[in-house]
Order: structure tokens, then C-alpha cells, then sequence
């Protein structure tokens, strides 16, 4: 076996087997391990297929005289983060203390990745497909189901040809990130340039977005220490902590958010944003709208303020010193605005559960169906991203001056082939 096939194998192994372990804990203290019938490795399998990138299909049913509407959109994105962190590790470590390498190399190591990952995720696929049956309780509906042997179900598979395409957009993607973010990532000599421009603004987005991650695992531990419901608040951060941590650094630069809550069903969130999107119609949330509720809400603004500043010094660090503070507004604010848009795009939460009974919906009286919606509201998003990466770029040029730029990147020297004569 080859260099590149091994480190390849090193790495899909490591982030598989880190995703596997974090959705089992996460799943565990969301109960999910009294599950009949040993479905929890599989609904682990389904949650590490979500999380790489995949799909999976919900179904339901309810015999010959019933039928089920279900359908799930979402991503656990702590396991996706835990993941993407760890491949990307034990893919750049081979290549550190380096900064040019050829295109060729880059491919080399790149394409076996990218077919073991798929692999992989077709493999976990395969493995992520249940179906469970539903209480009905002892209402009306429930006895006419049981009499009729119509108990309705609801289940999960993977949609494989689905999972390998936007795994491979996933993988892909991740690549890109972690050759365009990472200060010790080779790239081809004609990149080099290119990379030495976009890299600190690009890095301290990152920085950014990790940091909201590292404090919302702060809060989370803290809550779940004081406030009770451990195992639950627990399932949360390991599940989904970025769910809620990068919505919060949108809401705190001003951006907004619609969502809807109906039914027993909820989104694994805090108690103030439960209730400003649970009723009966599609509610849009702002930081003035829960400041409504709770004015402890204007600390977003608070913390969105300290951070933004804070990322724009370190972009304007890691920059070199001809730089100027209009290029570096301009710089961190598209690459805000572009993280923005990922996040919004990530984060975006679908689930509707319904049952009908001889054609009549039922669901939503015998708290069998419900529906869960939290979505962006986009340009609003993602524009105020924009200003607000250019104003933190700006004023992040301007205070890190008296630091000399130490940390500074400059564009390293060319190897030795491409070099030109000596005087």
C-alpha cells in the first residue's frame, strides 16, 4: 500500500470512528439507548450519514386504512464538526512544514481520501434503515388502529445515491476549506499568492465560528451542572451545539431567523427560543424579539461585538504589513459573509410528522403529528455579515498597529526549480 493510500486510510478512519463516538454519546443521553430491537447502532449509522454529508429519507405508515407524512431535514453538526476536524487533521499532517507542493502531490493524496471516504459513507448507509411503531394511546383513534391492525409507523433509510453525492460535495468541500484556511497547507506555486491574501481573513472566520463552539460548550457544561436535565442539555452539545452556537453569532450582528414549533415535538433548544417560535404560525426571531422575552438577549449583541473584533485583529495579525484597512474590510467581510451563508444554509432545521385516518388529518389532535421549522431569513443574514466583516475588518487593521504585525505571513520562498539565476 502506497503513502498517499495509507494516510488516506488513517484519515477516514479517525473521522468516522470520532463521528461514530460522538453521536453515540450524544444519542445515549438523549435515550436513545433503550431502543427495542437493537436499532441503536443504526440509528448511530443515520446519524453519522447526516452528519458526512448524506440523506435520509423518513417514512411512515398506518396499514391498509391509514397512511403517515414525515420528512426530516437536519444537521447534527457537532458530529459533523467533531468529524471535519479530526479528517482534517490527519490529512494535513503528512504535508506540514510545507508551503509549495505540486499539483500532482495534492491529487495524489486527495483522490484516495475522497474514494475511501465515499466507501465509507456507503457502508454506514446501508446500515441506517429502521422502522419503528407508534403509540396511539387510548384515544378513539388509537383503539380504531388497533382494531383494524393499522398501528401507524414511522421509519428511516439512507437514499444511497443521495448520500454519495452530497458526500462527495462534503468531502470535497472540506478539502477546499482546509487548504484555503490552514497557514500550514502546501499549495501549488501559482496559488501561493493567492493563498498569502485570502488565508487570514479565511483563518479568522474559523477562529470565529470555533470560538462561538468552544462557548456554547462553556454554557452547555455550566447548564447542564446548574440548571438540571444534564443528560439532556449534554445531548444537545454533542449532537448540535453549532445548530444553536452559529445561529447566535448571526442573531447577534442583527441577523434573523423564521421559525415554527406545532405539535408535542420541539426543536432541542433553549426554553426563551421555544417559546418565541412555538404557535400556530411561522414567527421570525431577531435579538430584539427575545430581548422581549428575556432581556438578557442583548448579550448576543455583546458577545458578537467583542468576537468580530477580536477575529478582525487576527486576520489583520496574520496578514502582512503592507496591507491596508480598507483590503482587509473588504477581505473579512466577504469572508463573513460567505461563512454566513454556509451557516444559514447548515443550520436550517425541517421535521413534519402527520397521520391521516380515511383521508382525515388526525395527527395534530392526538398529539401523533407535529411539524418544526427554523429557518434563515437570507439576505437580511447574510448582508449584514457582510457590513459587519468589513466594519470588524477595518477597525481590527487599525488596532492591530501597534502590535508590528508580529505573526505576520509573508509569501514563502519559491523552491529551488522554480527560482530564477542568481546575479
Amino acid at each position: 500500500m502506497s503513502r498517499s493510500w495509507r494516510d488516506a486510510v488513517v484519515a477516514v478512519l479517525a473521522g468516522f470512528l470520532v463521528m461514530a463516538a460522538v453521536a453515540a454519546a450524544g444519542l445515549a443521553c438523549a435515550g436513545a439507548g433503550e431502543l427495542p430491537g437493537g436499532a441503536f447502532p443504526r440509528v448511530v449509522a443515520a446519524v453519522v450519514v447526516l452528519a458526512a454529508g448524506g440523506s435520509v429519507e423518513v417514512s411512515g405508515g398506518a396499514g391498509f386504512l391509514a397512511g403517515a407524512d414525515a420528512s426530516l431535514s437536519v444537521l447534527p453538526l457537532s458530529v459533523s464538526l467533531a468529524g471535519a476536524l479530526t479528517t482534517a487533521y490527519c490529512f494535513l499532517r503528512p504535508l506540514h512544514h510545507r508551503a509549495v507542493a505540486r499539483p500532482r502531490e495534492l491529487l495524489s493524496r486527495a483522490a484516495p481520501l475522497m474514494l475511501l471516504w465515499l466507501a465509507a459513507l456507503a457502508g454506514a448507509a446501508l446500515l441506517a434503515r429502521r422502522t419503528f411503531g407508534i403509540s396511539t394511546g387510548d384515544s378513539p383513534i388509537g383503539e380504531i388502529v388497533e382494531l383494524l391492525d393499522s398501528a401507524p409507523t414511522v421509519g428511516f433509510r439512507a437514499d444511497l445515491p443521495a448520500t454519495l453525492f452530497f458526500g462527495l460535495l462534503w468531502i470535497l468541500g472540506l478539502l477546499l476549506v482546509v487548504l484555503l484556511v490552514s497557514r500550514g497547507a502546501p499549495l501549488p506555486a501559482g496559488l501561493v499568492r493567492f493563498h498569502t491574501a485570502v488565508r487570514p481573513a479565511a483563518s479568522a472566520t474559523v477562529a470565529l465560528l470555533l470560538a462561538y463552539v468552544a462557548l456554547g460548550i462553556g454554557v452547555g457544561l455550566v447548564v447542564a451542572a446548574t440548571q438540571g436535565h444534564a443528560a439532556r442539555t449534554l445531548a444537545v452539545v454533542l449532537l448540535g451545539l453549532p445548530n444553536l452556537a452559529w445561529p447566535a453569532l448571526t442573531l447577534g450582528f442583527g441577523g434573523a431567523w423564521e421559525g415554527k414549533v406545532e405539535g408535542p415535538f420541539g426543536l432541542p433548544m433553549p426554553n426563551l427560543l421555544d417559546r418565541a417560535v412555538r404557535g400556530p404560525g411561522t414567527s421570525t426571531v431577531d435579538v430584539a424579539s427575545l430581548a422581549e422575552r428575556d432581556s438578557r438577549a442583548w448579550w448576543l449583541v455583546a458577545v458578537a461585538v467583542v468576537l468580530l473584533l477580536a477575529a478582525g485583529v487576527l486576520a489583520a495579525v496574520r496578514s502582512s504589513a503592507h496591507v491596508r484597512p480598507r483590503q482587509q474590510a473588504l477581505r473579512l467581510g466577504a469572508a463573513l459573509a460567505l461563512a454566513t451563508l454556509t451557516v444559514c444554509l447548515l443550520a436550517r432545521v425541517e421535521a413534519r410528522f402527520g397521520l391521516t385516518l380515511l383521508g382525515i388529518g388526525v395527527g395534530d389532535v392526538d398529539g401523533l403529528g407535529g411539524e418544526v421549522l427554523l429557518e434563515p431569513v437570507l439576505w437580511r443574514t447574510v448582508g449584514l455579515a457582510l457590513l459587519w466583516g468589513a466594519v470588524a475588518g477595518f477597525m481590527g487593521a487599525l488596532l492591530a498597529r501597534p502590535l508590528h504585525h508580529h505573526g505576520r505571513v509573508d509569501e514563502p520562498a519559491a523552491p529551488p526549480h522554480l527560482q530564477g539565476p542568481g546575479p
